[in-house]
């Protein structure tokens, strides 16, 4: 990724799930908030959607990202994806975007031991 300027550091911010990916260089971007009710004093969960830019279509849906707001790109697009969080693999799996891959999972040492006395 590219070094961000001082003045893209200062921008807001907002994290959140891509909900849909089927337009080129945009992803419709839905960011949680909870909020307590004036009346009720109960927590009321609101999802706002965005839709940002994403310059290489890298995003695939139920990715968790990080959009920052911008100048204007289009009607009704003002935020481009400035990184990814969690990139999903398929449904319903997902793996952190920054750790490398884990080697393969070996049995532990102990179980081979008691066979070979056995």
């Amino acid at each position: 990724m590219a070094e961000l300027r001082p003045h893209e550091l200062r921008r807001r911010t907002k994290m959140g799930r891509v909900v849909s990916n089927k337009m080129q260089k945009t992803v419709v971007v839905a960011v949680e908030s909870m909020r307590e009710h004036r009346l009720y004093g109960r927590n009321v969960r609101r999802t706002t959607k965005f839709k940002a830019h994403d310059e290489d279509n890298r995003c695939q849906v139920g990715d968790v990202v990080v959009i920052a707001e911008s100048k204007p790109i289009s009607k009704e697009k003002r935020w481009v994806v400035r990184e990814i969080v969690k990139e999903t693999i398929g449904p319903g799996l997902e793996v952190m975007a920054e750790e490398p891959e884990v080697a393969a999972i070996t049995a532990p040492e102990s179980a081979a031991d008691e066979e070979d006395e056995s």
